[in-house]
């Protein structure tokens, strides 16, 4: 059976037994969302950590204590960016961590270093405490970024996998609003003049390491991926995990198809590495030798490179210039008083959340490449009316307070825009684009790709405000423009295939001698017997069609 036809008939399969999507999708397995939603506490905390500090820094309390920051651009960027320094690091090593001790003890240690970072913020007494737990709590994100989508891909039936990958946008959204509110709400314990109490900023601070604490507990409690237990020699294991999380017995044809096809995808993709690179794959350090499988294999690497420019371009429409320093540049834009700008910054993480929902709900149905070009669009027209606004009207707020808001409604919009398109599709694209063998390492080096642009960001955003003003807002707006373009001209769609048809996505296995070569791995492995035999129970397209229609009934039973 040619490897096309094969993989063909499985899709097919795959399709009649999980059709619904969305809402649907969840109603009919339950447990792989409630899964997905807890390994997403990642998110949760990835967003707190984007928002608390620019909140914190705006508050009489914190200018108190650390008057040196809030008074250099330089000292708040670099405050700012360190911890997307830690999180650069931590979402590169997630990588080789991911394979050597697995994706849940690794996002278990991501969420130690976050409960370290975090508490080491709230309690300093000096600058260096905060640069220190910044930098530690950025390592713990960083990870948890990396792994999290990851883990959650693989856990995921394909028709649902855009839904369940999206609930980390939706958590950090989620993260991004409480961080805003807790300190909108904490702004008033001790008053919000210069006797404001100390704890107005420690607070928010000390409620970021709650939601590590619980995840590094649940961790206990959750399943090992399935494809990662194929890929280190458990089948058995992955086995019984399948049927766990699919609801239906080991046994059942479903779910041997799909741990057959996970099985093939794997053996396959070993003994092309080994074909190609022999001296790698006798290698001490198998999980660090197969980074060099990215760069020697131009498939690998132009995946790669496809993730790490997604990463790019989400970061370059400038979202995280706005999640950062929102109070800052809502008081730029004339909302002076302390109060407001955190109000107006809390206002952004409802809007947020509110527009993620719908979105993680659609993304499967619509697809990840028009979502994406859609938001390019609206986020750049947003950008260039705000610089406008600005420019025109900027050197005298007090005299045109209505464009001032108005420039704030723009920015609103703007965060619509992204929140339904760049935020869940880019997280999703990176996570689910890699073949099995180089997964963990190209899905955490897209994150790194995401974390070294936000350091960049975070630490020139405040001196450009402040040196060519409304010039910030159209220079994000051309990057916006040709995220959309990358994403027209560069991404092939991938709603709704398997990770293991990605490599037809992307056009691999093309030539003959690996087709015939996945052919008889699919062959020894059991998978063709498997499908033939089914197959050959129907004689047409009727039969084929109702023997689906009754797996799709048998699974709404179980």
């Amino acid at each position: 059976m040619a490897q096309g036809q094969s993989l063909q008939g499985v899709t097919a399969l795959m399709r009649a037994e999980m059709a619904p999507t969305g809402v649907k999708g969840l109603l009919k397995n339950k447990k792989v969302f409630f899964i997905a939603m807890f390994a997403s506490f990642g998110g949760l905390l990835y967003g707190y950590q984007q928002g608390v500090l620019g909140q914190a820094a705006v508050m009489n309390s914190f200018q108190r204590d650390f008057p040196e920051i809030r008074q250099s651009a330089s000292k708040l960027g670099w405050l700012t960016s360190v911890l997307q320094l830690g999180g650069w690091v931590g979402s590169l090593s997630a990588g080789v961590f991911g394979e050597v001790f697995s994706r849940k003890h690794t996002m278990f240690a991501g969420s130690l270093w976050v409960v370290l970072g975090s508490f080491l913020a709230a309690g300093a007494q000096s600058t260096s405490y905060l640069y220190a737990g910044r930098l530690f709590t950025g390592l713990g994100v960083g990870t948890l970024s990396a792994i999290g989508p990851l883990y959650n891909a693989e856990l995921s039936p394909p028709e649902m996998r855009g839904f369940l990958i999206a609930l980390q946008q939706l958590t950090t959204t989620i993260g991004i609003m409480l961080a805003y509110w807790v300190a909108f709400g904490s702004n008033y314990i001790g008053g919000t003049g210069d006797g404001q109490s100390a704890l107005a900023w420690r607070l928010p601070m000390i409620i970021q390491g709650i939601p590590a604490v619980i995840l590094c507990i649940g961790l206990f409690f959750m399943p090992f991926s399935p494809r990662l237990l194929v890929n280190k020699g458990k089948e058995q294991e992955a086995l019984k995990t399948l049927s766990y999380l699919r609801n239906l017995p080991e046994d059942h044809y479903l779910v041997q198809v799909e741990f057959l096809e996970i099985k093939a995808d794997a053996e396959f993709e070993r003994a092309i590495f080994d074909k190609r690179f022999p001296e790698l794959s006798k290698a001490a350090g198998n999980s660090f030798a197969q980074y060099s499988n990215i760069f020697r294999s131009r498939d690998n690497f132009k995946r790669v490179a496809l993730a790490s420019l997604v990463m790019f371009f989400q970061q370059w429409t400038g979202i995280d210039s706005i999640i950062y320093y929102a109070s800052i540049i809502f008081q730029s834009l004339g909302l002076t008083s302390s109060t407001i700008s955190l109000l107006a910054s809390g206002v952004i993480g409802i809007i947020n959340v509110a527009t993620t929902i719908p979105a993680i709900y659609i993304i499967d149905k619509v697809g990840r490449k028009p979502l994406t070009m859609a938001g390019s669009v609206g986020m750049c027209i947003c950008e260039v009316i705000i610089g406008v606004i600005v420019a025109t009207c900027g050197h005298d707020w007090s005299t045109h307070a209505a464009a001032g808001w108005a420039a704030v409604v723009f920015v609103w919009l703007y965060i619509v825009n992204f929140a339904y398109s760049w935020g869940p599709g880019s997280w999703i694209l990176i996570a689910e684009i890699f073949p099995i063998s180089i997964r963990a390492k190209g899905t955490s080096i897209g994150a790194s790709a995401n974390w070294m642009n936000n350091f960049i960001i975070a630490f020139v955003v405040p001196p450009m405000l402040s040196n060519i003003g409304w010039g910030t807002y159209i220079f994000f707006a051309f990057w916006s423009a040709a995220g959309g373009v990358f994403i027209w001209l560069c991404m092939p769609e991938t709603k709704g295939k398997t990770l293991e048809e990605m490599d037809q996505v992307f056009g691999s296995h093309t030539a003959t001698e690996e087709m015939e070569e996945f052919a008889r791995v699919q062959e020894r492995v059991g998978l063709t017997s498997l499908i033939q035999g089914r197959s050959g129970a129907g004689s047409d397209k009727g039969s084929v069609e109702k023997e689906a229609g009754l797996e799709v009934q048998h699974i709404s039973t179980v």
